[in-house]
């Protein structure tokens, strides 16, 4: 009877040894997972952040781009119109151009005629002595009734009347050839006024002309601007998006991981729970299982080898399930059982 007491006393020994092995290492799991755990809530916490913060970035830069449209339809709608000006301003310069050369020829021709003309006059008999005798159109007149007068009136030789006569024809070239360039100075005169009024005109399109280039140049390089400003809005834009992108394929990772150990400390958990209540039944196994032990019941070889091949296996299963979500693959419930689960179970 004290022999097999004593047996009974050995097998219990151990179990309750490995029992508080047990219990140190679900322990130091228990540690480990709930440091993981709390780095991957900190973790997920900044990505939040960091997901609100850009898409508070992507809502002002979209008001920016939207804000930068407006400006830019404004500005084509204001370099429209100074092009519509200036189109008309071109127009009335074609218009007038041709009238402005034509002119322009007309008088050049005029002058050119006057000056023949005076030519003309000055090599006449008697000739001008100056030119204010050009414009005695009215002194001229008085002469020439009054030599009429004369012939007429008055009783004359021959030789006086001969000479009032070629006087008279000499008085009526010279009247007529100062009438003929008095008018031709007073057309030329109309052509000049007209020619410097229309000059005027021109000088007032063309600084006109110069005036619209100057706003429409300073419009272009504004537009230009405001389309490189909203280039530049659309490319920081695209690299907000792809940051929150990336921070919400991260969240889902981390989601991934966060379940996978809530997972595991619930099998942790369970595996406790059996562990203590296997504890009270392997005492009374303890005598049966020393009993069987000097009967010399081992674990057969080929039980221990199927062991080996399952752990082999599920070695494996691990790897590969490790890969993929490192590779930010999503993984089944039996994948997180392999990854977060214990070896021995």
């Amino acid at each position: 009877m004290v022999q097999e007491q004593t047996g009974g006393n050995s097998a219990i020994a151990p179990t309750a040894a490995a029992s508080a092995s047990a219990i140190k290492k679900d322990n130091r799991i228990n540690n480990s997972i709930d440091s993981n755990q709390k780095t991957l809530i900190e973790f997920k916490r900044t990505l939040l952040e960091e997901q609100k913060q850009g898409e508070s970035q992507i809502d002002k830069i979209n008001q920016k781009i939207e804000e930068t449209k407006k400006i830019i339809d404004e500005e084509r709608v204001k370099l429209e119109a100074e092009r519509l000006k200036l189109k008309h301003t071109n127009e009335a310069k074609d218009a007038d151009y041709t009238k402005f050369t034509e002119l322009k020829n007309n008088l050049i021709e005029e002058r050119k005629r006057m000056k023949t003309l005076d030519s003309k006059a000055s090599s006449t008999g008697g000739g001008f002595r100056s030119r204010r005798d050009k414009y005695n159109i009215s002194n001229l007149t008085k002469a020439l009734d009054q030599i009429e007068r004369d012939i007429q009136t008055k009783k004359l030789s021959k030789d006086e009347e001969r000479r009032l006569v070629l006087k008279s024809k000499e008085i009526a070239t010279k009247l007529h050839t100062l009438k003929v360039i008095t008018k031709k100075e007073d057309s030329y005169k109309n052509m000049a006024i007209k020619f410097d009024d229309l000059r005027g005109k021109m000088t007032q399109i063309f600084d006109q002309k110069a005036e619209i280039g100057k706003v429409i140049g300073k419009l272009k390089s504004n537009l230009d601007g405001l389309l490189n400003k909203r280039e530049e809005l659309y490319e920081e834009r695209r690299m907000v998006i792809h940051q929150v992108r990336e921070a919400g394929a991260k969240l889902e990772m981390v989601d991934t991981q966060l379940n996978a150990i809530e997972f595991k400390k619930s099998r942790l958990q369970y595996s406790s729970d059996r562990q203590r209540r296997q504890t009270g039944g392997d005492r009374d196994r303890g005598d049966r299982g020393d009993r069987d032990r000097r009967r010399g019941h081992d674990v057969p070889q080929d039980k221990m080898r199927k062991n080996r091949e399952n752990q082999e296996l599920w070695n494996s299963l691990k790897e590969v399930a490790m890969k993929k979500m490192t590779g930010g693959g999503k993984l089944t419930f039996d994948e997180m059982k392999l990854i977060y689960s214990d070896d021995s179970e």
